[in-house]
């Protein structure tokens, strides 16, 4: 492949699913210097410290970065163990608390871990910001302070309406953006990713690199991602997520009820799947072509990229037997009800559903059978006393898709 090909290519995967970036011209000119020059462009991301658990919208930016992996160019990752004591303000409305040393550390750490399951640890440098910020002078500092006015601080809308409205605005909360924008100076960043929601830091980035004598880095800027309810942006606490490290079944199934609006959304932000082929997969749902057909294609290629291959083999025919074909999957699990217990067959079921964790108390378990949401052999049962002792194995279903097969013994 050409050079300008090359180039070309790149460009239209780096851009993939992307909201904001630098003008295309200069992408062109970064790229195109770097392959004259022989070296790989240095991809920034900022890492806070104080989130530690992934799911998958936290991977978007991560994916992009794996993506220009895979190109040639370098991850440097920027544990904010520095920044990280201030606490990012972004769309905060009051001043947040600072972490210490061992949080910032501990967190990391988690982070970290997780992290490797998505980019490439070959083409990945780690540093704490601390290794440069802390050993800036007060001079060094007043130096930095000196890039940025007040006016172009106080053009972030936190910031803006904290003071307009008489919130608590501290001073040492101005020094966070600099010292992130900072950050680009000190490991000469050629790209910065982040979300929207950074947009103003890392623009600063540019300008102080510009200040220090550097070429400014280029900027992509990562949409949010709305959760599998398809309205709020995915979060732990609503219960819309996608978690990384979750049962290849679980990742499956949530994927799959995504709203069909979402398909080319999750496409662009969520897989490696290359822009072109997205496009025509884009151009299938526009002929007509049953939704859930290429949601479950979606589904196999994020669970893929998670939990292999085999993996999510499983979880598309573990799918398509309970959901599609309402079959009791082989891997059911099993509960033995002992005949010569005190305790009635309906409540061995519910201390059982308990104790394995698929349900929190035995008053959420009876309230699937009270709701009518519970079947033994395909026969509703909303009162737990009813159940008796079957001859031979039984089927019990809890609500929609789980399924547990009920052996009976004699002990």
């Amino acid at each position: 492949m050409c050079l300008e090909n090359e180039v070309e290519n790149q460009i239209e995967i780096m851009l993939k699913g992307v909201a904001q970036h630098t003008d295309v011209s200069e992408i062109r000119k970064k790229l195109t210097d770097a392959k004259k020059e022989g070296r790989p462009l240095r991809i920034k991301l900022g890492l806070d410290p104080s989130a530690p658990d992934i799911h998958i919208g936290h991977s978007v930016v991560l994916r992009k970065i794996r993506q220009l992996q895979e190109m040639g160019h370098q991850a440097v990752i920027i544990i904010g163990d520095y920044t990280g004591m201030i606490g990012d303000p972004s769309g905060k409305s009051k001043t947040r608390k600072q972490l210490s040393r061992e949080e910032v550390e501990k967190n990391a750490d988690t982070y970290m871990e997780q992290i490797f399951k998505i980019i490439d640890r070959s083409r990945t440098e780690v540093y704490y910001n601390s290794e440069w910020l802390g050993k800036m002078n007060f001079g060094d500092v007043i130096e930095l302070a000196s890039k940025c006015t007040v006016a172009r601080i106080m053009e972030r809308d936190d910031f803006n309406n904290r003071y307009t409205n008489h919130l608590p605005l501290s001073l040492h909360e101005f020094f966070y953006p600099l010292m992130q924008a900072y950050d680009s100076v000190a490991i000469k960043a050629d790209i910065e990713l982040g979300g929207t929601d950074q947009t103003f830091n890392i623009l600063l980035g540019r300008n102080i690199q510009r200040d220090y004598g550097l070429e400014p880095q280029l900027t992509l800027f990562m949409p949010l991602l709305e959760g599998i309810d398809g309205i709020e942006k995915m979060s732990k606490s609503l219960g819309n997520y996608i978690g990384i490290s979750e049962e290849p079944e679980v990742i499956y199934e949530k994927t799959m009820k995504i709203p069909d609006e979402l398909i080319i959304k999750y496409y662009n932000l969520c897989t490696d799947v290359h822009p072109r082929d997205v496009k025509e997969l884009e151009q299938r749902l526009d002929n007509g072509e049953n939704p859930r057909d290429i949601k479950m294609l979606l589904a196999h290629e994020i669970t893929e990229l998670y939990c292999g291959a085999d993996e999510a083999d499983r979880a598309e025919q573990h799918f398509k037997t309970v959901f599609q074909k309402n079959q009791v999957p082989d891997d059911a699990p099993v509960i033995d009800l002992d005949r010569g217990s005190d305790l009635p067959a309906g409540e061995q079921i519910v201390d059982w559903l308990v104790n394995s964790g698929a349900y929190k108390s035995k008053s959420e378990a009876r309230r699937v059978f009270a709701q009518g949401g519970a079947q033994i052999n395909a026969e509703k049962v909303t009162d737990i006393k009813t159940i008796g002792f079957l001859k031979s194995e039984a089927v019990l279903k809890m609500g929609k898709n789980r399924f547990y097969k009920i052996n009976f013994i004699d002990r």
